[in-house]
């Protein structure tokens, strides 16, 4: 596996592969970061990942300077899945002047979820996408499922900017018990780490309600939200929201939607202790 800094150096090594697949990732690399390997192999040749991490996407009071950065157990399980390149630039490779060129998703879609509750969050993932496709000009790029909106807004980016480039969604891999695979895991205490699948339970608890609703409209669909909300709260959770959207665009679901088959998927982001983790379920 080559170990690739420089944006020039990348291009020079992958001048004439028109058919490369890319994983971009922030490193502290788990189970879940190699399935999206895997998965690209099977799409493209050579695999091209990236690790950087993106001051652009943190805000404030986010945990950019605690972000784990695990490089050495890194390359050796990228090496082990064969990726051809990694590249991972340094904040000045990528950034050599100040990144004053933003990409701004549209409100309706950026500034809902967790656009809401991590201001700028989605205008520094755009930016650092785009800025990583114009490095390795991928044919295919594979993003994870479990950051549901993040894989809309980068799909929509793509398509709006007419990039070459096609998103390939991949399926959350979790733990035994449930757990989506997260690199944030690791700040959960054994306490937390026990508790935390309920976050999947109750996202499941959701589901069958709904599908339950379908059946027998007897209550609204905000109803549901606020009863979730509240079993998480009353467990020692610190819920961000629950939320029941349409799978096309987000938008609140509706029973009326409900009622005519419309797919959906129910959004969460909740604290447990310190650490913030993020689930969805389709529907």
């Amino acid at each position: 596996m080559k170990i690739i800094s420089d944006i020039q150096e990348l291009r020079d090594h992958l001048r004439g592969q028109n058919r490369a697949s890319f994983v971009p990732t922030m490193g502290n690399l788990h189970e879940g970061h190699l399935s999206l390997m895997r998965l690209a192999r099977q799409h493209g040749d050579p695999v091209v990942a990236s690790i950087f991490v993106n001051r652009l996407q943190f805000g404030p009071n986010d945990d950019f300077d605690s972000y784990p950065r695990t490089m050495q157990a890194d390359i050796e399980k990228l090496e082990k899945e064969g990726v051809y390149i990694l590249f991972a630039p340094t904040e000045r490779d990528l950034y050599p002047q100040p990144q004053e060129y933003r990409v701004d998703p549209p409100q309706q879609l950026g500034d809902i979820l967790e656009g809401e509750f991590r201001p700028g969050f989605f205008k520094g993932v755009c930016t650092v996408v785009l800025k990583l496709f114009s490095c390795v000009e991928p044919k295919v790029a594979v993003f994870g499922k479990k950051d549901y909106q993040q894989l809309m807004i980068i799909r929509q980016m793509a398509k709006q900017f007419a990039l070459p480039v096609s998103i390939v969604p991949a399926e959350t891999i979790r733990a035994d018990d449930g757990l989506a695979l997260s690199s944030r895991n690791g700040y959960l205490s054994v306490e937390e780490r026990a508790e935390a699948p309920e976050l999947q339970r109750t996202l499941q608890n959701v589901r069958d309600q709904v599908l339950q609703l379908k059946e027998a409209n007897t209550q609204s669909l905000s109803e549901i939200e606020k009863k979730a909300v509240a079993t998480l709260t009353g467990r020692g959770w610190n819920p961000d929201y629950i939320a029941i959207r349409k799978q096309s665009d987000l938008a609140p679901a509706s029973n009326e939607g409900l009622q005519a088959g419309e797919p959906l998927v129910i959004l969460t982001a909740a604290k447990i202790g310190q650490t913030r983790l993020i689930d969805n379920l389709e529907i």
